[in-house]
């Protein structure tokens, strides 16, 4: 089978002197699905950047059906018939999906905007290739699930043959990414390549016909994934073997760190968010929190951290009450907080490096004496660290927005594991991360829930939370609807029956499951 498309000896220099790419390689044939996977700043994201034009290659070229192509926007890659759809959708939630999907390609009657005939093109394109959708809904009523649904109708309306996946199913259910992978599937059997960048080696296996594996921005290999395993992959992209089961002792929970008790939280415009939850995590144990993104996570997880206000209720740490305490009362209590929204919430950008990791050391006498740093305290304690956490990077002094996404999380995790903690908030801690940090950090937090730390963990990956949690919480619709005290014979088919709202536990046995 002739090579559709051809990316070669694509080299990419950054205004900050880091090689991004360094004479890559790599090819996909029509109407296969074809896996990249490596580490975080491996180059994975920088080469998909290219190929959509998003960035110019600094030398190297690239080919469709033979002929050199220059993809010098987004838009002339969606003309040369590449589309992408990102990690972060890229819809306008007040407008339906019809209105969406035709961005850029608008059909108009006189001059007037053509919203029949937008309709049409959606129910089109759905119809052909089996996606189930309703044209004139509403995109911020919308299931995650769906949302990237339109997002490749969007791209096929506009011609695609060639489609970007960047990590697509890390907020899907099982269910939502059987799906999925059937429509993906079609696309293939109809003549469409696909690129499907994921962490998840499982579906990689289960997914894809071939797989480049890039490491340090050279490519390290292309496999036929029918004759690799996972660790196969996994020792491709980092060089060293990494077990990829988490084992870990039954936990030995002791006194209560948290107490969530009939917590409500309305947002903005009045609507209630979180209704009536409670629920506890005791020192030397990991507490999940599973459910669709959009369930009520997200209010929890402020409110909790001191973020987000809250009138119904109590949350206690320690015993004392959350709403009473600023965020760094609450840290000099013991709290601390990896966000689910890194680029907001967890770094200062402009920054370097270490200034983010002593961030909230302020007060610590080893690295501030009145108005004087202690440089020297400073750079030795974070060098350890960017050692420890693996943090690829140039030095210290290197600003953090400089970073991939994945090694930024790095940064973040090592920031917040460091400090002062009797009580870890974690809320999708490996999100966007490669396998060989992924199994740092989980293995990092099973350490300190041994060493007696409260870890309340929120992940839409099912194997994470199922493979670290002791007990489990469903939240569906702001409610949970689910709790499972011993997660051993629990499934992942099961658990997606509750994140979906296919079932729901009653009060009483959630009770008794709870005081059990």
């Amino acid at each position: 089978m002739d090579n559709y498309l051809v990316m070669e000896n694509i080299t990419k220099v950054y205004d900050n002197g880091v090689m991004a790419n360094d004479g890559v390689n790599f090819s996909a044939h029509k109407g296969e699905i074809h896996a990249i996977c490596g580490e975080n700043g491996a180059g994975k994201t920088t080469l998909m950047k290219m190929l959509f034009g998003i960035e110019r290659p600094d030398e190297g070229q690239i080919y469709i059906k033979g002929k050199p192509v220059h993809l010098t926007s987004p838009l002339k890659a969606i003309e040369a018939g590449i589309g992408m759809v990102h990690q972060h959708f890229m819809l306008v939630p007040s407008l339906t999906v019809a209105e969406n999907v035709i961005l850029g390609i608008e059909p108009t009657k006189g001059l007037k905007f053509d919203m029949d005939k937008a309709v049409e093109m959606t129910e089109e394109v759905c119809k052909k290739y089996g996606f189930v959708i309703d044209p004139r809904a509403l995109v911020q009523d919308l299931t995650v699930g769906v949302k990237q649904k339109v997002e490749i109708v969007k791209a096929l309306v506009k011609g695609c043959e060639i489609l970007i996946l960047d990590e697509p199913t890390a907020v899907l259910t099982p269910q939502e990414t059987a799906e999925l992978f059937l429509q993906l599937k079609q696309l293939k059997e109809g003549g469409h390549t696909i690129i499907f960048i994921s962490h998840k080696l499982n579906e990689v296996k289960e997914l894809c016909d071939r797989v480049t594996v890039i490491r340090k921005g050279h490519t390290v290999g292309v496999y036929n994934v029918s004759d690799v395993t996972e660790a196969d992959i996994s020792r491709a992209m980092i060089g060293i073997d990494v077990e990829l089961a988490i084992t870990k002792e039954k936990a030995q929970p002791k006194e209560k760190v948290l107490d969530v008790s009939n917590l409500s939280i309305y947002n903005a415009i009045g609507k209630k968010v979180v209704k009536n939850v409670s629920f506890t995590v005791r020192s030397g144990e990991i507490v999940g929190i599973a459910g669709v993104e959009g369930n009520g996570q997200r209010p929890l997880i402020d409110a909790i951290t001191g973020l987000h206000p809250y009138s119904e209720g109590s949350i206690k740490l320690l015993g004392e009450e959350v709403a009473d305490k600023n965020i760094k009362e609450l840290r000099k209590l013991g709290m601390v907080h990896v966000p689910e929204d890194r680029m907001t919430l967890g770094i200062a950008g402009d920054m370097s490096i270490s200034e983010n990791m002593i961030a909230d050391k302020v007060d610590n006498k080893r690295y501030f004496k009145g108005a004087l740093t202690n440089k020297n305290a400073v750079k030795e304690d974070t060098d350890n660290w960017i050692d420890e956490f693996a943090v690829l990077c140039k030095n210290g002094q290197q600003k953090v927005n400089a970073l991939s996404g994945g090694n930024i999380q790095k940064v973040v995790v090592a920031r917040e594991f460091t400090s002062y903690n009797r009580l870890l908030i974690c809320d999708q801690p490996t999100r966007g991360i490669d396998v060989g940090a992924s199994d740092f950090i989980r293995r990092r937090l099973v350490k300190m829930r041994d060493e007696g730390k409260a870890v309340l963990l929120v992940s839409a990956d099912l194997g994470e939370v199922m493979a670290l949690s002791d007990s489990l919480i469903v939240m569906y619709g702001g409610e949970i609807v689910a709790y499972f005290p011993d997660i051993t014979n629990l499934t992942e088919d099961e658990l997606g029956f509750y994140m979906l709202g296919v079932k729901k536990m009653s009060e009483k046995e959630i009770r008794g499951a709870y005081n059990g």
